[in-house]
């Protein structure tokens, strides 16, 4: 039962790969979202002309777009699910750690769109246009490379472990890690499970969150020239969340396919040998793509 599962998620990637690369539906759900986020920013800028005027409801209604808006950012392509899921698929994470990650990412694009807005405008005078310019010509590349260099991080760590497992592949490995030979050739189960590094995390968000989101840079600049500073604030984190819903479901999958494939593996040689392939493979693909963008 569960290889036939495997088997269908798996074929399912494969389809859903070829139909983004292959059949042009990359082009059509960056279209789609594109068009989604249009229509969502002139709503925003309606709403806005109504919260300064006092209407009532208009604050929530904001609200409510902001979080449409931050969906359509995120189903768009992006390299927010690319690095959450291919970091899930490349460790061992649990799914809660994983969607605290994928959350924590989203609002710190935010923060750094409250940051570049009120650095370009009391520090530096910059105007939108330039604001936007620098998100776009500057920030975005940075990221895609911080990006890369996480994929190239995670590909020599996996290149690291099957080295190390073909090193000593004459040896007999035990549950623990080791070989009965006084020394360990890779984690035991439970050391693999516990990903606590302070630096994984701050590699996953700090690549994530240095691109601000140009939605956000639109709404923080509107509400300044407006006055109300704090209702842009609000927006833009909320428009964090909005992407969130997305990349927490890309999280979710992520550790769930990488569960299903390990099945009753886990803490076996095979299990480490799995574990040391896909993170080389995952850790490739994403900086065979990050690089492409960049």
């Amino acid at each position: 039962m569960r290889t036939s599962l495997l088997s269908i998620a798996l074929a399912a990637v494969v389809a859903l790969a070829v139909w983004l690369w292959g059949l042009g539906g990359a082009s059509d759900l960056s279209t789609w979202a594109a068009e989604g986020q249009r229509n969502v920013q002139n709503a925003m800028a309606g709403l806005l002309r109504a919260l300064k005027a006092g209407e009532a409801g208009a604050f929530w209604g904001l609200m409510g777009l902001c979080f449409a808006y931050g969906f359509f950012h995120a189903a768009g392509p992006g390299h927010g699910k690319l690095i959450i899921g291919g970091y899930g698929a490349a460790r061992r994470v649990p799914v809660v750690r994983l969607s605290t990650l994928a959350v924590l990412s989203s609002l710190g694009q935010a923060a750094a769109a409250v940051l570049l807005v009120y650095a370009g405008v009391f520090l530096f005078g910059l105007t939108r246009q330039a604001m936007t310019g620098l998100a776009e010509d500057w920030l975005a590349p940075a990221s895609y490379l911080a990006i890369a260099l996480v994929g190239l991080w995670l590909a020599l760590r996996g290149g690291r472990k099957l080295y190390g497992i073909w090193q000593h592949r004459g040896h007999t490995q035990h549950a623990d890690g080791s070989c009965g030979c006084g020394h360990k050739h890779g984690p035991s189960a439970e050391e693999a499970g516990a990903v606590h590094s302070l630096r994984d995390a701050i590699m996953v968000i700090g690549s994530v969150a240095i691109r601000p989101c140009t939605g956000a840079l639109f709404l923080l600049i509107l509400t300044w020239r407006l006055e109300i500073d704090l209702v842009g604030i609000a927006g833009a984190f909320v428009m964090g969340l909005g992407t969130a819903s997305v990349t927490v479901i890309v999280a979710v999958l992520s550790v769930v396919m990488r569960e299903s494939a390990f099945g009753t593996m886990a803490g076996s040689a095979s299990a480490l040998k799995l574990s040391a392939v896909l993170e080389l493979g995952a850790g490739l693909l994403i900086a065979v793509v990050a690089f492409s963008l960049v």
